[in-house]
């Protein structure tokens, strides 16, 4: 990767956490938004974890359909694929201050 491609990725992640914080500016809530400016988390893997969590989301709903009461799996799911500088326990927090995925969250933070 060349000097400019660096230079590329990084004005890109200075837009995306710029625009966050725009929304944090109007909602000081928004707890998921810092944290991922805190970790320096980029835009296709904040897309990524928005994409995970709609899955599990979706089968937290079909297991629960099923007559499923331990979703485990499903915190094990999402613990394996976060972002390294990511901690489970301060998404989760962050997550349901910010009502993102509240089902999910509300379930799998009974496993921490």
């Amino acid at each position: 990767m060349n000097e400019q491609d660096i230079l590329l990725q990084r004005i890109n992640l200075l837009e995306f956490h710029q625009r966050l914080l725009i929304k944090l500016l109007d909602n000081p809530n928004y707890d998921f938004y810092r944290l991922i400016i805190e970790n320096g988390i980029s835009e296709q893997e904040a897309n990524k974890f928005y994409y995970l969590c709609d899955k599990l989301n979706m089968k937290l709903a079909e297991q629960k359909a099923e007559g499923f009461v331990h979703f485990h799996p499903l915190f094990k799911q999402l613990s394996a694929t976060l972002p390294a500088n990511l901690k489970i326990e301060e998404v989760i927090r962050a997550c349901l201050k910010q009502k993102l995925f509240e089902p999910l969250f509300e379930e799998i933070q009974k496993y921490l």
